[in-house]
């Protein structure tokens, strides 16, 4: 459709869509409900954007992950597109504006939570609404069956009633069959157009590698290829930090991103790891929401996750420039008792979580009957302390009870300080001649930020307390004073997690933990074990692995390590002349290694190839024709 591709060019600077893109869109606009399972890197938010821009209204996004949300909405402002969104970490008085925007003003897209649908507020407002397009991101999160499942997203089918006319599209970067099923069910989605792109990643060699010392051999990774980009996954941030440590120390130019990092610092990872600065981010899973560097050679797993989804997903990152990349995952055999250990921990008895949930309502001060709706600033630490809990076991059990509808547990809950001008021009600058002791702080505040009186806008305290030569005490006690005095409305900084009761306060006896999720769930994470551990231990080619467990086909793939051990003994040039198609573009000295054959058979194999025109050669360089 012209006009999708006049917005693509517009706001994107891009002349045509990838694969698919385009017909996925246009499925969107033509007002088909649509499911997209699009591999990491296959642009799935381009699929609800363009047509968001394209149709009349607003586009309301739902996504499990505040950090997805907020990247996504930085990203759209900066192109020019008005975008807000509600998270946890936000006031009444911050939602109800922002409400009021994505109903009276000219926003374009809302993101939000799907625990945060459910609220009167939202829902009243919601009916008042111009809607054009509904979205489901990580569409996945809805099925029990998927490896992120939010009882939550089972409510969104309630925006039908108040929005029966809007199509929706659930986008997601993998899903079997079982989990598409859950999808179109119970999303209720009308005789949906159904997508689903090639889960092949041809260009990656996947690579999974029994070790004793898996340190030293990302180390010898590393050194051995200094000049270009990579990541190294760690499941914590213990683990993160070490690594980090360890390749600093041998002078790796390497950087580091987890979910706990300040505002200001991930920023800062981020643009250096983008401009090539830092060439290694040693990460946990925080790090590849919304990050599209086409330029990663290789992703390293330092621990392997728990679920064959998110190494996919993780591995992924690798070569979306479609050149040649590498994904290595190191093992040893105690990480596989760990996982097997970690998932049992993740289950603490029923009557232990109610013991936990009875302790965590007394320690915010959340009385019986009450807290429906309220969010607490949650210090971890400080609990494990008052009530000798182990912080794992808190842990996990929040996540139960998030499982379960209880609560809503935001783990990485970090944010910048959030303020509005709360008063008009007129009024404001009576308020400055009044208090000049202030005056230099609004003035910066109002030359900065643009939009400042219109809605919540992200500030730098670091920034501003520098320019204006005071402490950061100081600046909270200015910005503290202009709160008082109702110029400002503000939400401070906060690095601590945040609860969000979704129920009144039950007594201890009347917590209803449900058996059958409790049960359900752990028995699905206990196969999704099984097949991680399955894909890590055993001797099918990699790639075709992982399509099986998508419930896809492919052939085996001719350069993962299975695929290429099978090929190291009695190699023909018949043999050879098959392979090398699937391993180009390369050199012959590369394909030689690859291959572990001499040069001298690649020699006479390239001839013959050459011959019959499947491949040619460019100075070199051995590629398809």
């Amino acid at each position: 459709m012209e006009k999708s591709q006049e917005i693509l060019k517009q706001y994107w600077g891009y002349s045509s869509f990838r694969p698919m893109q385009e017909e996925i869109v246009d499925s969107v606009i033509y007002g088909h409900d649509t499911l997209a399972i699009l591999p990491t890197g296959g642009g799935k938010s381009i699929c609800f954007q363009v047509p968001g821009i394209a149709l009349e209204g607003l586009t309301i996004v739902v996504s499990p992950l505040i950090a997805l949300m907020e990247d996504q909405v930085n990203n759209l402002q900066s192109r020019g597109i008005n975008a807000g969104l509600i998270v946890s970490s936000m006031s009444y008085r911050e939602i109800d504006i922002t409400l009021d925007n994505a109903r009276f003003g000219n926003m374009k897209f809302l993101y939000t939570s799907p625990e945060r649908l459910k609220s009167d507020l939202f829902i009243e407002r919601c009916k008042a609404m111009k809607v054009g397009l509904i979205v489901i991101d990580e569409a996945h999160c809805i099925s029990e069956w998927g490896h992120d499942f939010r009882p939550a997203y089972r409510d969104i089918a309630q925006l039908r009633t108040l929005h029966p006319s809007v199509p929706f599209i659930a986008v997601t970067a993998s899903a079997t069959k079982r989990v598409q099923d859950d999808i179109v069910e119970l999303l209720e989605l009308k005789k949906p157009n159904l997508f689903i792109g090639n889960l092949e990643r041809k260009n990656i060699s996947y690579q999974v590698r029994h070790t004793e010392n898996k340190l030293q051999k990302i180390i010898d990774h590393c050194q051995e290829n200094s000049a270009v980009t990579g990541i190294i996954y760690c499941q914590t941030r213990r683990s993160v930090k070490f690594v980090v440590t360890q390749l600093r120390a041998l002078n790796i130019n390497a950087g580091f991103y987890h979910g706990g990092l300040k505002p200001e610092d991930r920023k800062y990872m981020l643009e250096h790891w983008m401009q090539g600065k830092i060439k290694v981010m040693v990460a946990t899973n925080a790090f590849g929401m919304g990050i599209d560097k086409p330029d990663v050679r290789f992703v390293l797993h330092y621990e392997i996750p728990a679920n064959l989804e998110s190494y996919y997903q993780e591995a992924g990152r690798a070569g979306r420039d479609e050149k040649e990349a590498v994904a290595i995952a190191f093992w040893e055999q105690k990480d596989i008792d760990l996982m097997k250990q970690q998932l049992q921990m993740k289950y603490p008895s029923i009557e232990r979580v109610k013991i936990i949930y009875n302790s965590l309502c007394n320690f915010l001060k959340v009385a019986i009957g009450a807290g429906n709706g309220e969010s607490y600033d949650f210090d971890m630490q400080l609990f494990n302390q008052s009530f000798s809990v182990p912080i794992s076991e808190t842990f996990y059990a929040l996540k139960l009870l998030q499982l379960n509808e209880t609560l809503n547990f935001s783990e990485n809950n970090f944010h910048a300080t959030r303020l509005k001008i709360a008063i008009g021009n007129s009024a404001l600058y009576k308020f400055q001649v009044g208090y000049p002791s202030i005056n230099e702080l609004v003035l910066t505040l109002t030359r900065s930020y643009p939009g400042i009186f219109d809605r919540f806008i992200n500030i730098n305290e670091s920034e501003i307390a520098k320019r204006l030569k005071i402490s950061r005490a100081g600046l909270t006690k200015q910005l503290k004073h202009l709160e008082q005095y109702g110029v400002i409305d503000i939400t401070f900084q906060s690095s601590l997690p945040r609860i969000t009761f979704l129920t009144e306060r039950f007594p201890e006896d009347y917590l209803d933990i449900k058996n059958e999720i409790y049960l359900n769930r752990k028995k699905i994470e206990e196969d999704k074990l099984a097949a991680i551990i399955h894909f890590v231990t055993g001797s099918d080619c990699r790639s075709s692995a992982i399509s099986a467990y998508f419930d896809s086909t492919s052939e085996d793939c001719g350069k993962c390590d299975v695929c290429l051990e099978k090929l190291k003994s009695d190699k023909n040039i018949h043999e050879i002349v098959v392979l090398i198609p699937k391993l180009l573009p390369a050199r012959k000295e590369e394909l030689a290694l690859k291959i572990n054959v001499s040069e001298d058979l690649v020699e006479q194999s390239l001839r013959a190839l050459i011959l019959e025109e499947k491949i040619i050669e460019n100075d070199g360089l051995f590629s398809n024709s």
